[in-house]
């Protein structure tokens, strides 16, 4: 997640709500731009940097000058009825109320933009950070890099800045009401009475005792005192602290790209986009997850990802290889109840005759029950956005697997036409809030 730091100088009127309303503004603008500006940017551009400007136009905070010519003075309190944010003031006809010096529009507007440069970190966590891998609630402490400090209670041994005082204090207390050290009141009163007795001129019998009692008394007490110390080194405690190991979220996400002589390179090429994308995602939010790249034809291979990527092998088509290698991999290699497993396919949907029930099969039996997530992206021909539009449309393949889509909520399915199409798709199968597409 990243973080927007106000450092602009803090003047009077800017109150800590006006500048969180601030950061809110620019933050939300600035997410807008990078959003927008992927759609002209390739897979290779996303592992740069972007230089994005932003209108100041709804990120500067609002500002009220008086009138010099009527002498009016206008105020806004919060709890108005008239205005809600957003809304817009029109500026003063007649050039007024241009602010510090920049030249409004002919309709009356400010036109200057305020332009910065984005780090490759900085462009790809914002716009990764509203997505996620659904479901990840497996975890394991195999292989803990991971590890929290924890308090562990109190030991009689430590260093100076770990001395816990209310812990020490309770130590001393206890110590000296077990011992029966004079309290300093008690002193206090017993002195007070010797010196209300000195001070008398003559003292009887019975006073002239009381007072030898008294002096008795108060050497006693000096002496316990001084022998039961206040502090003693035998009560200071030390806190104490521990690194317990945090479990890690294992997940593995299966890569099933169709490579068959029916994807031309215009499908091969929005193939790898969308898995390009995917990796940069992983790789990005991810630390502990783990890809399993499956390339198919009319067989099926787990292969690196160089093969994965640029590979030049094809072939028919029989979709239901790669299901079959994707449930002996995640057999072999994967148990399920220690990984998170996800699943991604891209393919155009031309099948063999009689092989998409068998994907249904594999799917239904095989593959979602023991998967976080599954989606499938169908890739199109760009004559074809009107598919694209009708979610009830397309190929065997597709309508196959919408009967799988309605047992499975966890199964999701997106459309892609062309490299725009992309982004859009992406953000709707790992929004946080599951919206897949239909």
């Amino acid at each position: 997640m990243r973080y927007f730091v106000d450092r602009r100088e803090n003047p009077k009127g800017k109150s800590l709500g006006n500048r969180q309303r601030f950061v809110k503004r620019a933050r939300n603008r600035i997410k807008e731009v990078v959003d927008r500006s992927l759609k002209d940017r390739s897979i290779k551009d996303l592992s740069t940097g972007e230089t994005i400007t932003i209108p100041t136009k709804g990120i500067e905070e609002p500002k009220f000058f008086n009138d010099g010519r009527t002498g009016k003075k206008d105020r806004v309190f919060p709890g108005n009825k008239e205005f809600i944010p957003g809304d817009t003031i029109p500026r003063p006809e007649g050039g007024g109320g241009k602010g510090q010096g920049k030249e409004a529009s002919e309709d009356g507007e400010g036109q200057d933009d305020f332009s910065f440069t984005l780090t490759r970190d900085e462009f790809l966590d914002l716009f990764f950070e509203d997505l996620e891998l659904p479901d990840m609630v497996k975890k394991s402490l195999t292989d803990v890099k991971n590890f929290q400090t924890k308090h562990a209670g109190y030991r009689t041994s430590g260093t100076t800045s770990n001395i816990s005082l209310v812990r020490t204090m309770r130590q001393s207390l206890g110590r000296r009401t077990a011992l029966k050290r004079p309290k300093k009141e008690e002193l206090d009163q017993v002195e007070e009475e010797i010196k209300e007795l000195e001070a008398k001129s003559r003292l009887g019998a019975k006073q002239k005792a009381r007072l030898e009692e008294l002096r008795a008394l108060h050497e006693k007490m000096l002496r316990k005192r001084a022998v039961v110390g206040f502090i003693d080194p035998i009560d200071v405690r030390y806190h104490a602290f521990e690194k317990v190991p945090q479990p890690n979220s294992k997940a593995v996400m299966f890569c099933l790209m169709d490579v068959s002589g029916s994807m031309g390179e215009r499908e091969k090429d929005l193939a790898k986009r969308f898995f390009l994308l995917l990796h940069l995602f992983l790789d990005r939010r991810y630390e502990y997850t783990e890809i399993v790249f499956i390339r198919h034809t009319h067989v099926a291979s787990e292969v690196d990802e160089e093969t994965f990527f640029y590979g030049r092998e094809s072939g028919g088509t029989v979709v239901s290889r790669a299901l079959d290698e994707m449930k002996k991999v995640q057999r072999e290699r994967y148990p399920t109840d220690i990984w998170n497993i996800y699943g991604a396919q891209v393919s155009d949907g031309d099948n063999t005759s009689g092989d998409s029930g068998n994907c249904i099969s594999l799917l239904n039996n095989d593959i979602l029950p023991f998967v976080q997530y599954y989606t499938y992206i169908e890739v199109v021909d760009e004559n074809e956005m009107e598919i694209v539009r009708n979610g009830e449309g397309g190929s065997s393949l597709w309508k196959a697997y919408r009967q799988v889509r309605e047992g499975w909520p966890l199964f999701k399915m997106g459309k892609i036409a062309q490299a725009g199409d992309i982004y859009g798709v992406f953000r709707e199968l790992f929004a946080k809030d599951l919206k897949g597409a239909s």
